[in-house]
């Protein structure tokens, strides 16, 4: 049986989320850290993410991908580890099956910031779908917007 190495796989879904996804290419999304417990996204501002031009602050928009994007990579951790003993071939398949159910999105203050980062637990993982709760902060960890998901898993 072959032995999925994490450190690759991590690498190679960095590489896929930060450069073969076009829309988070766009938005500027990295991944600041990314391993079988964590996932925290960082988000850089930049003129073509304002949305109210007269207080230069975040498109509410940005907020609620990133809060999507982030929960859904934590179901997709989550996966992994419940899969730690599957074959690469197994695991692709679960995770390209994976996709969003439901959203919804607190926006608390508004985004003020020169950059932003984006957490995310999991709060529930079933056979079919699990739910996560995401919060989006700026760099003096003032909490921003917090969203909850829930995602296709099985």
């Amino acid at each position: 049986m072959t032995v999925i190495d994490f450190e690759e796989l991590f690498e190679i879904l960095v590489d896929f989320y930060e450069n073969q996804m076009p829309f988070n290419k766009l938005i500027g999304m990295k991944m600041e850290r990314l391993d079988l417990e964590t996932a925290v996204v960082k988000i850089a501002m930049k003129d073509e993410l304002v949305g109210n031009a007269h207080k230069d602050i975040l498109h509410g928009g940005v907020i609620a991908s990133a809060l999507d994007f982030t929960g859904g990579v934590i179901a997709q951790l989550s996966v992994i580890k419940k899969m730690k003993h599957a074959t690469p071939e197994e695991l692709t398949r679960r995770l390209t099956r994976m996709g969003t159910i439901d959203m919804r999105v607190d926006y608390i203050r508004p985004g003020k910031g020169d950059y932003f980062t984006v957490t995310g637990e999991l709060l529930r993982l079933g056979n079919k779908v699990a739910v996560v709760r995401s919060q989006f902060f700026n760099e003096a960890e003032t909490l921003i917007a917090a969203g909850t998901g829930t995602y296709l898993v099985g």
